[in-house]
């Protein structure tokens, strides 16, 4: 059982954060406004571009470069074709990681790479792949990296990546792959991008704005609120003892629905399961019947509960971009989790544009996922 009590101490929530996890997704609004000074800088703004690309390759280490991946071809609305390439290696070490261009690639195309590290060679060897088949190349990754040099030596462009002076504080053994806050670094130098070049509206207004909802996120979700005025603290009690299904509805949810399901793995070591509507409604019906299901296995009075866990239940976390439309799944969802008597939990951003509901969700999933793990850890 989560201790309601420690998300409501912030003393003890510090004491847990041994790699700044709440300090790093509470500065993403800052990182946006680092991120977006970084790309003019490296001349984003007065790239001319010669129309869009015929696809869009998304490459990276990590669970970011997949996220990245995801959120751009969800925020683009189908503007051209967003494709991630996966790694393949022996091992998941910096080294052993590779990553293999598709036979379609070529000059038409535009190669993305999200290299918060910039050391690993298999990204330089994708750079050199990409430039011997024509393919424009752009990175994100750390000023002076090998991963920079190798861009520049294919004429390409690198985008520094944004950071804080506490980084390297929490650049240690047992730290996550990706922080929460990395994202906004890796992906507002792409957005810039995808702008200057047509695929969505991201202009530099837009990614202000985008920074300061991310403030105000912050200070909704931060560990200074109690936990009932506090969305991210709540969402983290209501699926602490549970295993949560994530139903989203719309292309970006889907996106920050996947995205959460990794950081509950990756972060606080829970597992999920997402999956969009309607579609869910089938792929998770089973789950909702059988043991894990709410009224499976009732709870046992002679049960120890100091020593015996409760039993697992699943329970529905609901995403949504907007409020439920004629042909909306929304309602189907209520009512088969009402009749499987299954807990719903779910999450609506205010109107805005469909980077300002990404931040919503991505804000308070982030949070959550993080409270959960520093929860574990006390």
């Amino acid at each position: 059982m989560l201790d309601e009590s420690l998300l409501d101490t912030p003393e003890a929530l510090a004491r847990a954060d041994r790699y700044g996890l709440l300090r790093g997704v509470a500065e993403s609004g800052a990182r946006v406004r680092t991120a977006a000074r970084g790309a003019a800088d490296a001349g984003i703004a007065d790239l001319a571009p010669d129309g869009r690309p015929r696809a869009v390759l998304v490459a990276g280490p990590g669970p970011v470069a997949p996220c990245v991946a995801d959120l751009f071809g969800a925020l683009g609305g189908g503007s051209c074709p967003v494709t991630h390439i996966p790694p393949t290696g022996v091992d998941a070490r910096p080294g052993a990681l590779r990553w293999t261009l598709p036979g379609w690639c070529g000059p038409l195309d535009l190669v993305l790479i999200a290299g918060p590290d910039g050391s690993d060679p298999g990204l330089a060897e994708l750079v050199e792949g990409a430039y011997r088949r024509g393919c424009s190349v752009v990175a994100v990754t750390p000023a002076g990296s090998p991963l920079a040099e190798a861009v520049g030596q294919a004429r390409g462009l690198a985008v520094p990546l944004a950071t804080t002076a506490y980084d390297a504080e929490f650049d240690v053994e047992g730290a996550p792959p990706a922080a929460p806050g990395t994202l906004w670094s890796l992906l507002t130098p792409i957005l810039a991008l995808a702008d200057r070049i047509g695929l969505l509206s991201a202009p530099p207004d837009a990614l202000t704005r985008l920074a300061d909802r991310l403030d105000q996120l912050a200070e909704r979700c931060g560990p200074a609120l109690a936990t009932y005025t506090n969305p991210a603290k709540t969402l983290a009690a209501e699926v602490a003892d549970a295993l949560p299904l994530i139903w989203t509805e719309g292309r970006v949810a889907g996106a920050v629905g996947r995205h959460f399901a990794a950081e509950l793995a990756s972060l606080a070591g829970r597992p999920s399961l997402a999956a969009e509507l309607p579609e869910a409604l089938t792929a998770h019906r089973t789950l909702l019947s059988g043991a894990l299901a709410a009224g499976a296995d009732p709870d046992d009075f002679f049960r120890d509960r100091v020593e015996q866990p409760a039993a697992l239940h699943a329970r529905v976390i609901l995403l949504r971009e907007h409020a439920p439309g004629p042909l909306s799944a929304t309602l189907a969802a209520h009512t088969l989790a009402e009749e499987r008597g299954t807990a719903v939990s779910a999450l609506e951003p205010p109107d805005g544009t469909d980077l300002e509901t990404a931040a919503e969700l991505l804000a308070i999933a982030d949070f959550a996922a993080v409270y959960l793990a520093l929860a574990d850890t006390e």
